[in-house]
């Protein structure tokens, strides 16, 4: 398994802090905020990793994390000339991945499980998407990608920043593939905002029946605003120690 971490965007949300830094760059308490997703991925035991930038703000990014080798992991990077959306981002990653399974996590997601467990069981498994959902508030959902569920539970569609959401469990970018998503995002039309969309890309999967999800125990934050990047900290100042990111906490503490 290969991993890629996607870090492009504008991040005009938070300008104009974004104005001098990456949004990535951004503290999250102890850590850049790209730490966590990377410490995601190294905790899942990936150690060949991909992180997709805008040509402006790679080379802080690279500056940060060097060839990754601080890490105990293989670090390589790519452009995304343009935001062509999510689909577009992962598409950047086709060589580096070549025929191997991957995991991609954007770039702002701290996630405070491990995702190990649901990594090998879709190494082993036949389906060709795995998705990571989250319960979370039905304000959270309208801002959202969310699942629509049937009467046994099966995920029967998505839907993007709807008023009235199907349900309350959001996709929170952290998405498992085979290399066929290449061949689906090939078929993909640019929304009515121009760009490609995730919900599309896994509508296809669905279609397939080839899609399963994992549902995270004890949740997910994100930082794509001034509100969330200050209720972000506070929560990860109280709930680190608890966090999978604990372990890794004290080898960046040293002088």
């Amino acid at each position: 398994m290969k991993g890629i971490i996607l870090a492009g965007g504008q991040g005009t949300r938070l300008r104009p802090l974004t104005k001098v830094t990456n949004k990535h760059l951004l503290p999250i308490y102890k850590w850049p905020m790209i730490y966590y997703p990377l410490h995601t991925l190294i905790d899942a035991g990936i150690t060949e990793i991909l992180v997709i930038s805008s040509p402006e703000t790679l080379p802080e990014l690279i500056d940060l994390m060097g060839d990754g080798s601080e890490y105990g992991v293989d670090i390589t990077y790519r452009v995304q000339m343009f935001p062509g959306g999510i689909p577009h981002a992962i598409s950047v990653a086709e060589k580096f991945i070549g025929k191997d399974k991957f995991v991609s996590v954007h770039g702002d997601n701290i996630i405070l499980d491990s995702i190990q467990e649901y990594v090998l069981a879709f190494e082993k498994g036949n389906e060709e998407c795995r998705l990571v959902l989250v319960e979370t508030t039905p304000e959270a959902a309208q801002k959202s990608a969310v699942a629509a569920f049937d009467a046994k539970g099966n995920v029967t569609g998505f839907v993007e920043k709807s008023p009235n959401p199907p349900s309350n469990w959001v996709s929170i970018g952290c998405y498992m593939f085979t290399p066929a998503v290449f061949d689906v995002i090939r078929t993909l039309k640019p929304s009515a905002r121009g760009e490609l969309e995730s919900v599309d890309m896994h509508a296809a999967f669905l279609k397939q029946k080839t899609l399963s999800i994992s549902k995270l125990h004890n949740g997910w934050v994100d930082a794509g605003t001034f509100d969330d990047l200050i209720s972000t900290n506070q929560y990860m100042q109280e709930h680190f120690g608890k966090s999978v990111f604990s372990k890794y906490a004290a080898k960046y503490s040293k002088g």
